[in-house]
């Protein structure tokens, strides 16, 4: 009779899974990002250019050459997405991988979506809340390095904020009932993003003339990019898994 379980595919196996999943949504990404956002980096850069015509007594070089063209950054743009895409799934299929002994389903695809979800919640949109992406001519070049630092010190306490909240949900046990797991977890959650926001510092540089209808166009795109490439990662790392696993269980030995 054919066996009801399948052994566990080994590690290169999910990681090529992540690495291909993760290359095509970062293509996708990079597709919603040109069209959505690239329309208000042009008119923020115009911007910005205006400002340096009018500013001239301030050091600023009118007639510099940028070292990349506009056009070579539109095609870099899916070159970034693609690999930035391919180097995060590959981190998601290693975190499934040393993470398979703790997960409660053995459902791969919800495995994969829940691990995505936790990587989208934690490391993206914690972060952003605290610090929304910026558009050319927004931010002063003198704390270009604070800001990244603390920016990628948000990113670590976002996942410890989702690790809080699976700790929450674990901590109150089985046999409770859901709803009081699902409230430890957001409980522990909130907590942590709480205590991070406050501890963290503020950086208000946006000029009082930038248009603010240009600025939340652009953040909103920046962060629907993200959520495109995480959506897609998880699906398709989803999608494979699953593939996987039924192609594993159709080539079972039998007894």
């Amino acid at each position: 009779m054919p066996l009801n379980t399948t052994t566990a595919p080994p590690f290169v196996t999910v990681l090529v899974r992540g690495l291909l999943a993760g290359l095509v949504a970062g293509l996708l990404a990079g597709a919603f990002a040109y069209v959505a956002g690239e329309p208000h980096v042009e008119a923020a850069i115009a911007i910005e250019e205006a400002a340096a015509h009018t500013e001239p007594a301030a050091g600023v070089h009118q007639h510099e050459d940028a070292p990349v063209s506009r056009n070579g950054q539109r095609g870099g743009l899916f070159l970034a997405t693609g690999l930035f895409g391919a180097a995060m799934g590959g981190l998601l299929a290693t975190a499934y991988v040393l993470l398979a002994r703790r997960r409660r389903t053995y459902d791969d695809g919800r495995s994969g979506l829940l691990l995505a979800g936790a990587a989208l919640l934690g490391a993206v949109i914690v972060p952003f809340l605290k610090y929304p992406a910026n558009p050319p001519a927004v931010g002063d070049p003198a704390t270009i390095n604070q800001r990244t630092v603390t920016y990628l010190l948000m990113v670590v306490l976002g996942l410890v904020a989702v690790w809080a909240g699976s700790l929450g949900y674990r901590a109150v046990g089985a046999e409770a009932p859901w709803w009081l797991r699902v409230a430890a977890a957001v409980g522990g959650f909130l907590l942590v993003t709480a205590v991070s926001y406050v501890v963290m510092p503020s950086f208000q540089e946006v000029p009082a003339d930038f248009p603010a209808t240009l600025l939340w166009d652009f953040r909103l795109a920046s962060l629907g990019t993200q959520v495109v490439l995480w959506t897609g990662i998880g699906l398709l790392f989803a999608a494979l898994m699953q593939q996987g696993r039924r192609r594993a269980a159709g080539v079972a030995p039998t007894t």
